[in-house]
């Protein structure tokens, strides 16, 4: 077999028995791997309405066919479950270089089952797989249980995923981190693994990756190395804090204003010339290296952390009111080697900042902190006590910003910044770039950036839609179809396990994707073939969803975004990608109706429940997806 290893890992934690099982080829034919493989795999091993933090609950690492080979950017790794923050499907992934090494030990998935009754770290040493006690690691940080994992086993080369104390005090959206600041965040992947107390996923591979067609590949290969030399990441996404805070469209004060004074501070330019960015590195196989490394050499802040980029950079400075340099990184190590997504800690501690600044929660709930905006030295303090749920401020921002404002009411639920899914908003405010909205509301795990995108120019819009964009924002339609567009690559991207920072190169090329994939695997695919792979993964995605109870009311918008006008200027050129006010200044749901109407159409989904039909999952190849759902009552 080339590309694939085939073969799965299987672990029951319960029973701690091991074993290995083929790859099934129907798999392969399918959904090709990584993000694609591991839907179906939740599919077939989870029931319908488990509790995302009970044993039943299956945790499910895959990688591509493209991983373990010379083809760049294609170290990520992609973890699949229910998710403890939504209730809902979750797929989120991380670069560094676990998943080559996974490939070199021989594996593409492991499935995790059940949960283990003491602390245990999975060790997989080629063909050796072994469950060790991890009582010893447990209480431990990310960057502590590295270090010692490595001491104890004896080789400083293997890779490590593991969690900090966010996940094993179950935060609803404690992070997987690898190579310790790589983070497979997006809600409670960490949480999921924790509730199965497993510490530690750690892998050696001395194996390598078949590939049908060498010479092929070595010549597409060199052709996007040298596009991917123009890549402009050369402070990796931070470099957008001072671009779209100068355009008053960086979310600031909890989404109340479009832009921090200061806010130059906490962008990764600023970093370069203030001396703090020492080097910069890369995940496996990455020619472009966004990782950046900074040094605070002195005072109460002092040391050292790997990032921020734009959404930690966005969530824990510009969204909290800070636009200290040396807090802001001092909060972004914290959160990756305590195990926790910044992007949801940020916007939960933004709340309660704003219900701490309009009395909705005192001093008393707050354990004695000042948590008003701006705030820094709060913040950091607030950031631990979430990760070990400490007090009564740290049990209950541990929940995420949907259950807090439930629990504190007092019409808090208007500043939390999350859709009805309960996922927190990544860094975009959708009053001010209006076509994120559509994609933002039907994301299968809440309201982020990494499952469609919107930034074509107007030449690739124009390739999508069939006709010149002349007016901004886009009509409804044409929303609907350049969000379809980037849904399927994207899937396509997952799938294989390509960076998205490999651009037009790889990513949004499906020219280039079908190419290496049959100079790999030696099997013959059509780009059109290869993105209608991308189209059955996302609508089994929704499928899941449904299965969950999933109706058309949780595809909306966090309330302030469609009953708040925004109160700034927004300074933006009239062309793509560059967002447009909306109508307003809210985002209308009949706006937003239309949109997801024509959405629903192309994807052949059903208007009133947004629910797949059954000749639109016959048609994708998911009759047995289909017959599940019916027998539920749900198709």
């Amino acid at each position: 077999m080339y590309g694939w290893c085939g073969r799965i890992l299987y672990v029951d934690l319960s029973r701690r028995k091991i074993s290995k099982k083929p790859l099934p080829k129907d798999l392969i034919s399918r959904f090709i791997g990584g993000r694609g493989i591991n839907a179906k795999l939740l599919w077939d091993l989870s029931k319908p309405g488990i509790d995302p933090l009970s044993p039943e609950n299956p945790l499910i690492v895959g990688t591509g066919p493209l991983t373990g080979t010379i083809v760049p950017l294609t170290g990520r790794t992609t973890v699949t479950t229910k998710s403890p923050a939504t209730g809902l499907y979750l797929k989120s992934s991380m670069g560094g270089h676990f998943a080559g090494e996974l490939k070199f030990a021989g594996y593409d998935h492991i499935i995790i089952l059940g949960k283990s009754e003491k602390p245990v770290t999975l060790w997989i040493n080629d063909e050796n797989v072994e469950i060790l006690d991890a009582s010893h690691l447990w209480g431990k940080d990310v960057r502590e249980t590295t270090r010692i994992l490595k001491k104890d086993l004896g080789d400083r080369d293997i890779r490590i995923a593991a969690i900090g104390p966010a996940g094993e005090n179950m935060v609803k959206f404690a992070s997987i981190m690898n190579s310790i600041y790589n983070a497979c965040a997006r809600a409670g992947t960490g949480a999921v693994m924790g509730s199965k107390n497993l510490k530690a996923i750690a892998v050696r591979g001395t194996g390598s990756i078949k590939v049908k067609n060498p010479d092929k590949l070595w010549s597409l290969v060199f052709e996007i190395a040298e596009k991917l030399k123009s890549r402009p990441f050369t402070y990796g996404t931070s470099h957008l804090i001072a671009e779209f805070n100068e355009k008053h469209i960086l979310p600031s004060y909890n989404f109340t204003k479009g832009s921090i004074e200061g806010g130059y501070k906490i962008s990764g330019k600023y970093f370069a010339e203030a001396g703090y960015l020492r080097r910069k590195h890369g995940c496996f196989s990455c020619i472009i290296g966004c990782h950046l490394y900074n040094v605070v050499e002195k005072g109460p802040y002092a040391g050292y952390a790997v990032g921020p980029e734009y959404e930690t950079a966005f969530a824990l400075g510009s969204n909290t009111g800070v636009a200290d340099t040396e807090i802001l990184l001092k909060a972004n190590e914290l959160c990756n080697i305590y195990g926790l997504d910044t992007i949801s800690t940020g916007v939960t501690i933004a709340w309660a900042m704003e219900s701490y600044e309009r009395g909705v929660l005192t001093k008393e709930d707050t354990n004695g902190l000042d948590l008003k905006f701006g705030n820094g030295e709060a913040m950091i303090k607030a950031i631990r006590m979430i990760a070990f749920r400490e007090g009564k401020l740290g049990n209950l921002l541990a929940e995420g910003v949907k259950r807090a404002s439930k629990k504190v009411g007092k019409d808090s639920y208007k500043w939390a910044i999350c859709n009805s899914k309960g996922l927190e908003n990544s860094g975009v405010d959708t009053r001010t770039w209006s076509s994120r909205a559509l994609t933002y509301s039907v994301n299968s795990r809440g309201p982020d950036h990494l499952f469609h995108e919107i930034w074509p120019t107007p030449e690739l819009a124009k390739e999508i839609t069939g006709v010149e964009i002349t007016t901004l924002p886009p009509p409804p339609w044409a929303d609907a179809k350049i969000a379809k567009w980037y849904g399927d690559h994207f899937a396509v991207t997952d799938a294989l396990g390509i960076c998205k920072f490999s651009g037009e190169t790889m990513y949004t090329n499906a020219k280039a994707m079908s190419e290496l994939y049959s100079a790999v695997t030696g099997v013959e695919i059509s780009p059109e073939d290869l993105l209608l792979i991308g189209t059955r993964i996302y609508n089994l995605e929704r499928c899941y969803n449904v299965r969950e109870g999933f109706t058309r009311e949780l595809d909306d918008l966090p309330w302030r975004f469609m009953h708040e006008s925004i109160s700034w200027k927004v300074k933006s050129a009239n062309t793509l990608p560059y967002p447009i006010v909306a109508k307003g200044g809210v985002n209308s749901p009949e706006d937003l109706k239309k949109a997801q109407d024509e959405f629903y159409k192309l994807q052949g989904w059903r208007l009133d429940n947004g629910w797949p039909r059954r000749e639109t999952l016959v048609k994708l190849g998911l009759e047995d997806i289909a017959e599940d759902l019916e027998k539920i009552g749900k198709l």
